[in-house]
């Protein structure tokens, strides 16, 4: 089993977090990948999840089979003009199953590491990662919704978050896991539900840390933007108002030196590895 460990920088604890795992590293949002990112030792998995036909909760980025990553039951590989046609809310998650997810070379990861693997299940995920994790690790889940997309790609809001709430119940992993959305409505309807799940505001737009704050009916737990967006006065404002801050995905070790800096709560990151490498040199 592997322990996570306390990562502090001036006098701070950070929270470093593998995107989709380590996607830098291994096939993104795959078993194979959370393993060895609690092997690297991160506190947080990073993931995204959708809902099958069958009404699965799997770990997903999009909500149907990405070109990029993806070989047919046949083995043969995915055409660009095939993927999106296959919706993973139209199929069942045995289906899915039959669609490998890592051995295909990634055009953006050259270092990414192949071998075989599927989209798993969030109940998969939570269960092996959990038997791995002697200090037990924590899970940020992105639930991926767009409101054109409700009843097409996904089901509509309160049944797709009352499905991933429910995971988190029966799991029992509520105390360490954040829920994360770039749509406010989702945040907020958690949070009229459950004001016991710790919510995050995942943020790429141009508008003000207030006007984005404005749209949620509750204080998140963490605010979330692109790390090319965040400034030092938005670190100051969280600070006085007590929400922390977890930009994302800094791959860059100078970015990641300039937010520590500042003084960011966490880093998500495709290479977890070069993070935690930045923070132990300093």
């Amino acid at each position: 089993m592997c322990k996570t460990e306390q990562i502090k920088h001036q006098d701070k604890t950070i929270d470093i977090q593998g995107h989709r795992g380590c996607r830098g590293l291994m096939p993104e949002n795959t078993i194979p990948g959370f393993l060895y990112a609690i092997e690297l030792g991160v506190n947080t998995l990073e993931m995204d999840v959708v809902v099958s036909k069958d009404h699965v909760v799997l770990v997903s980025h999009e909500p149907y089979f990405n070109e990029e990553i993806t070989t047919k039951p046949d083995n043969t590989i995915l055409l660009p003009e095939e993927g999106q046609k296959l919706n993973l809310y139209q199929l069942d998650f045995a289906e899915i199953q039959l669609y490998d997810v890592g051995l295909k070379p990634h055009p953006r990861f050259p270092s990414q590491k192949k071998l075989a693997a599927t989209k798993p299940s969030l109940a998969e995920v939570i269960k092996t990662c959990d038997q791995k994790s002697e200090s037990r690790i924590f899970y940020n889940i992105e639930i991926k919704r767009t409101e054109k997309g409700d009843g097409k790609v996904q089901p509509p809001l309160p049944e797709f978050a009352d499905l991933v709430l429910n995971e988190i119940d029966k799991h029992g992993i509520k105390e360490r896991t954040t829920v994360q959305c770039f749509d406010p409505e989702v945040l907020n309807y958690i949070y009229g539900k459950r004001k016991d799940i710790k919510t995050i505001l995942l943020v790429e737009n141009l508008a003000s840390l207030t006007e984005n704050l404005n749209k949620l009916n509750h204080k998140p737990y963490a605010y979330s933007p692109a790390y090319k967006l965040v400034n030092q006065s938005m670190v100051e404002e969280l600070n006085k108002n007590k929400i922390r801050l977890v930009p994302w995905t800094v791959n860059d070790s100078l970015a990641v030196v300039t937010l520590l800096d500042m003084g960011v709560d966490g880093i998500i990151s495709d290479y977890p590895d070069m993070v935690l490498k930045v923070i132990k040199n300093r």
